[in-house]
């Protein structure tokens, strides 16, 4: 045999080998855009440029290798061997009431007939302090608010002083009025009933009585000073209680001697007047 004859028999390695794997698929062309129109070449321009996109790759070619298959048991084997089937639990049993507890030992139940204490019962004994120690007071009363002392009185000579001027106002000053309207009264009297009615006065007539006029006013000023000194001293009188009661009376006879003067002056003014005419006459 010579050397350049073939072998009787390949290698076996060299036939069990693998067989080489295919070429890869050919790449899918790239993408191209079709061209803008010219309105959206304006807007494409001023838009923030795209970002490029991911490569793509392919998915390499792997060979596949094949397992074995392992044979199933049979039918006939499997169906003999089967599981037993499980026994029910045991039912359980009922449990049992608790048996009572045994009373301890010295305790002594209470009888059939017993009812528990209706309310509260106070002890029998009250309590008493220990020795040399006083008992506590029994309570307080009802609160009650100070009372406030009433301002000490400095004596009613405030309130009697009002009383007085107010009398002398009003009675005082009301009689010297009607004494002077009177006088008046019957000195003009005959000269006004002679003389005819007008409606402009002649103040002359008053000569004759003019001292007269002069002791009705006197009186007039005199009344009205002393009786607002009387109204001022009873107020204060009363607000410090000095003299109240004098000063209330005061207040009262001050107040109503202006209508005691006005009264006076006109009644006995034309009272006056009707004696003079009639003696004139």
């Amino acid at each position: 045999m010579s050397e350049n004859a073939a072998p009787d028999h390949a290698d076996p390695i060299r036939e069990a080998g693998p067989a080489a794997p295919p070429p890869p698929p050919p790449a899918a062309p790239a993408y191209v855009p079709p061209p803008l129109p010219p309105y959206a070449a304006a807007s494409v321009a001023s838009a923030p440029p795209a970002q490029p996109a991911a490569p793509q790759y392919a998915d390499p070619d792997y060979p596949t290798q094949q397992y074995p298959t392992l044979p199933y048991p049979s039918q006939a084997g499997s169906a003999g061997q089967g599981y037993p089937t499980p026994q029910g639990y045991p039912a359980q049993q009922g449990y049992a009431a608790p048996q009572g507890y045994p009373a301890p030992q010295g305790f002594v139940a209470p009888p059939q007939g017993y009812a528990p204490p209706q309310g509260y019962a106070p002890p029998a004994a009250a309590y008493a302090p220990p020795p040399g120690y006083a008992a506590p007071p029994q309570g307080y009363g009802p609160y009650t608010p100070p009372r406030v002392p009433a301002p000490a009185s400095d004596g009613a000579s405030l309130g009697i002083v009002a009383f007085v001027l107010a009398v002398i106002a009003a009675l005082g000053a009301s009689v010297l009025g009607s004494i002077a309207g009177y006088s008046i009264g019957i000195g003009t009297g005959r000269e006004i009933a002679l003389r005819p009615m007008d409606i402009d006065f002649d103040w002359s007539i008053l000569t004759p009585v003019r001292g007269w006029v002069l002791l009705g006013e006197l009186s007039f000023w005199a009344g009205t000073i002393l009786g607002i000194w009387a109204i001022v001293q009873a107020i204060i009188a009363i607000v410090k209680n000095r003299g109240r009661g004098w000063g209330i009376a005061a207040l009262i006879i001050a107040v109503i001697g202006p209508i005691l003067f006005a009264t006076g002056v006109q009644a006995f003014l034309f009272a006056g007047f009707a004696s003079g005419a009639s003696v004139g006459g």
